[in-house]
Parts: structure tokens; sequence; C-alpha cells
């Protein structure tokens, strides 16, 4: 068998199945280009097309979603859900609300949960949701109707033992708990069915940090394998929502200092580094008033807000974006080489393109993909899962010494499986290796379904 040509045509038959997904075959080929040797010492994958199973969803489910804002007008959203494969346990995944939710998107979104549920050894396979609604501008009460219409129908796919979905892009802790609320009132039972939710009502402290922190210690495993640190490095994040803000305040505790980040509205460079006032300051700005980045760039002096503009020209040590994908291009890559960035740590899906993430590559710096160092979360989502099976709390340490073990097992198995196919250090191939051959060996066990 020619291993290339057989990849070659796979891609093609997929592109020509699904002309229009461009996210989905670009996050498929990602995968796929790491896997030729692997296909070469395994041939019972190609034998039992396990490639062509893997990128077909198991499920999607497709909704419309009605809702009445505070005016009394009737809009109606499209809402989703892509249950993408259980072959390692029940789906998993978040739900995301915004503009920008296709079913392409969430796809692609499903397709990456697989593998990053595989890496975290959690018996956990892979989905994904959502909706083309934006919580942005909505009242709370407008927010809380459209849950609640959107759980009318996802409630009959979703359970337990079946689909556990949480938060994501413009999904909270509030919407989890609407969401919640909904469900338990269809179902008349209070299970573990979501994961994300207040601790006070069943869960897991450090989830909010979770992401972040585990992107700061992927970070943090991956320049100890050059006997350095985080300690004194510079760095940068893109996204202001919890991925980033815990990003930068796990990066402040470890001794990194942050001295740009961004919102929708634009970017701020703070050459004195984020503080804990700081800190305090835009997590009341983000958390509680939802506001702009515009106020941080006003209320502290020596930073300056820039409208529109992304934080990559910002020199840099260590970057990680934080926003969402394709957010960083090829020009911006270069840009953070030549100013020194050593340590690139995705913390989103797939934020980096093709064309940028090769010139990562190129230059040899540490380089981690999403799969792997934006892991956390969904990890401290098993372990709330795990909580609530047990009807036990666990303290922030205990939850917080389970994630760093975690984020250290992941790191290493990215860098055994890169060293076990001769391409020792890739932190992409050795992410994309160790989470196939988990999920591949799992389906070949259950069998043709």
């Amino acid at each position: 068998m020619n291993t290339q040509n057989y990849l070659a045509d796979f891609l093609a038959a997929q592109t020509k199945k699904d002309p229009a997904q461009k996210v989905f075959h670009q996050a498929v080929r990602e995968v796929v280009s790491s896997l030729a040797t692997v296909l070469e010492r395994h041939p019972v994958y190609v034998k039992e097309k396990i490639l062509e199973r893997m990128i077909e969803p198991e499920r999607i489910i497709s909704f419309r979603v009605p809702w009445q804002d505070d005016k009394g007008e009737i809009h109606v959203n499209r809402g989703f859900r892509v249950q993408f494969n259980s072959a390692l346990g029940p789906y998993k995944g978040g739900i995301r609300f915004h503009e920008s939710v296709t079913q392409d998107s969430l796809k692609f979104l499903g397709f990456e949960q697989t593998f990053k549920n595989s890496l975290t050894t959690l018996p956990l396979g892979g989905g994904k949701g959502g909706s083309d609604f934006d919580t942005r501008g909505k009242s709370a009460a407008e927010v809380m109707r459209f849950c609640h219409s959107f759980i009318n129908e996802l409630y009959h796919h979703i359970g337990y033992h079946t689909d556990i979905p949480a938060g994501d892009l413009g999904c909270g802790a509030r919407e989890i708990g609407y969401m919640f609320g909904q469900y338990k009132k269809l179902t008349n039972d209070f299970t573990g069915a979501f994961t994300g939710k207040k601790p006070n009502w069943g869960g897991s402290l450090l989830r909010p940090e979770a992401t972040g922190y585990g992107v700061a210690y992927f970070a943090q495993n991956m320049l100890a394998t050059r006997q350095d640190s985080l300690q004194g490095k510079t760095c940068i994040i893109s996204g202001c929502g919890n991925v980033g803000i815990y990003a930068m305040e796990k990066l402040l505790q470890l001794g990194g200092k942050v001295v740009g980040f961004m919102d929708y509205d634009g970017s701020i460079y703070d050459p004195d580094g984020i503080d804990a006032e700081k800190l305090a300051f835009l997590k009341d700005l983000v958390f509680v008033r939802r506001g702009s980045i515009r106020e941080y760039g006003t209320q502290f002096t020596h930073s300056q807000f820039r409208p529109g503009k992304k934080p990559w020209d910002i020199p840099c040590q260590v970057a990680c974006p934080t926003a969402c994908e394709n957010e960083l291009d090829e020009p911006a890559a270069k840009t953070l080489l030549q100013n020194g960035c050593i340590c690139l740590c995705e913390g989103s899906n797939m934020p980096c393109t093709p064309q940028a993430a090769n010139q990562f590559q190129a230059a040899s710096i540490l380089y981690s993909p999403g799969k792997a160092s934006n892991a956390g979360g969904v990890a401290v989502s098993g372990l709330e899962m795990t909580q609530n099976s047990m009807r036990i709390y666990w303290t922030r340490e205990e939850v917080d010494a389970y994630l760093q073990k975690i984020m250290k097992n992941i790191h290493e198995s990215c860098l055994a499986s890169a060293k076990e196919y001769n391409m020792p250090g890739n932190y992409v191939a050795g992410a994309n290796i160790a989470g196939f051959k988990k999920v591949a060996d799992a389906m070949l066990d259950q069998g043709l379904v």
C-alpha cells in the first residue's frame, strides 16, 4: 500500500463530499498529516476504514430555537448538537453561543474534542453543540428564555450516560444554570447531565479556571524540556474570557509577565505587566460588568488600548492564543518569531492557520496544539462528573493537583508518541498520534458500529 496516495485520495474524497465545510476539512488535514507512519505500521486501520469512519459524526441533531425578547418580538435561531464519537465514553463537549456557529464549525470542534478527550485518559467521547445566538447585548431574561427553548429540544438527546454538555464561547455558568434548570424540570432528574455548574449545586471548584490554568501548566512543562521556566518570561494572550483571564492568572503565579491581551474591540499593551490589582479589575470588568477592555486602557495610565488590533506584534517570549480558530495567521507568526517568541501554547481550538503552524514548526520553537494544551477544561469537567457520581466535593487544592497531573501526563504522552514515530519533540504530531490511536483501537475493539 502506498500510504501517501491513500491519504491523498482520502482527503480528496472528504473534500468532494462536503465542499463547503472548509474549517472541518482543515482540522481533518491537520490530524491526518501526522498519521502516515502510524498507518504504515498498523495497516489494519486502513483495512477497517478507521479514518473514513472517524471523520463521520455518529449523529448530528439540528433544530430551531424560537424565543421572545423583552419587547415581545419573536426570534428564531438554529440549534445543533454534533455527537461525534463515543468509542471511549459518552459524548462530552461544550455548547457555543455565537453568531459564527454553523454545522461546519461544530463538526470541526467535535472532531477536535474527540482527540482532546482521548488525550486526557478520561473515559469520554467527543461532541460539540451550540447556536448562532449571541448573548452579547441581551438581558438576563432574554438569555434565560433562549436557554430554556434550546433545552426544550436538546434534552431528548443528552444525559449523564449519553452526552454531557458543558460551556464554551458565549456560554458560561449563567447559561449552564438556565439550561440545567430546564433540563431538570423536563426530566424530573437531578443528575450530572451538564458540567460547568456552579459549585453550590454540583459544580467543581476550579472548573472556570481549568482551561486557562492548564494552558499555563502545559507551557511550563514544555519549557522544562529545555531547562527553562516561565519565571521572568514576557507573555501575550488573545481572548479575554475564562481561558484568557485565568491563563493570565496562572502565568502570573508561575512568574510570567503578561504585557498584552485582547477582546472583541481591540488589544491592550501594558509594558508594566498585569499584577494582582489589574487582574482583579479585569475580572470585574469582564465577568461582572461584561464590559470592554477599553476601560482597562483608561484605568491604568501606562497601558495602551489599540482599537481593532491583535496583540501579535507585541514583543514576547510566550504567546497563548485563547480566542477562536484561525485567529493567528502567517504574517503574525513571522512577527512573533522575529520579536523573540520561543513558546506558542494554544489555548483555543486550532487558533493558528496551517501556514502559521508551519512557521512555528520550521523555527523549532516549543509549539503545542490546542487539543493537548487546552485540555484542562474538559479534564476538570471529567473530575466534576466523578464528584457528582460520588456525591462529594473536592477542595481547590485536590482538583488542582489532579489538573496538574493530567496536563503533565498529556505532555508526556505527546512527547512519547512523537518519539515512537520518529518525530521527536513534535507536539503536534505527538498529540495527533496519541489521540488517534486510542480512539482507533477502541473502534476496532467494538466492531463495525
